[in-house]
């Protein structure tokens, strides 16, 4: 596994703006996938977006159109450009990484994205 580190979420109006950027340690090779997750109060852990080194993106829906992501494949480091905020978009937003298709999933820490007026 690797070690993920994020950073960038906070508290923000609906309409709002918010980067989350993660960085990734212990893999000399690009990883396979990175993107996030996240997992709002009562609800099971949800991808957002993850992208792969062959450009595979899942994104979903919800949140098409509006968030971005972004990856430094030689870095390592993946950034969440999240637009258009709204409440509905507050949880805990997780990064994610495989090295390798079927590897195990490395998490980072988790970082509090709160929508409210």
């Amino acid at each position: 596994q690797v070690q993920l580190v994020e950073s960038g979420g906070g508290l923000v109006q609906p309409g709002g703006s918010l980067r989350l950027s993660c960085q990734a340690s212990g893999s000399a090779n690009p990883l396979f996938r990175m993107g996030w997750f996240r997992q709002a109060p009562g609800k099971q852990r949800e991808v957002v977006a993850t992208l792969t080194t062959d450009d595979f993106l899942d994104i979903v829906p919800a949140v098409k159109g509006r968030f971005t992501i972004s990856r430094d494949f030689a870095r390592n480091s993946v950034v969440l450009q999240m637009n258009s905020l709204k409440p509905g978009d507050t949880a805990v937003y997780y990064c994610n990484a495989r090295r390798w298709l079927g590897d195990f999933d490395s998490w980072g820490q988790g970082t509090q994205v709160t929508v409210s007026s």
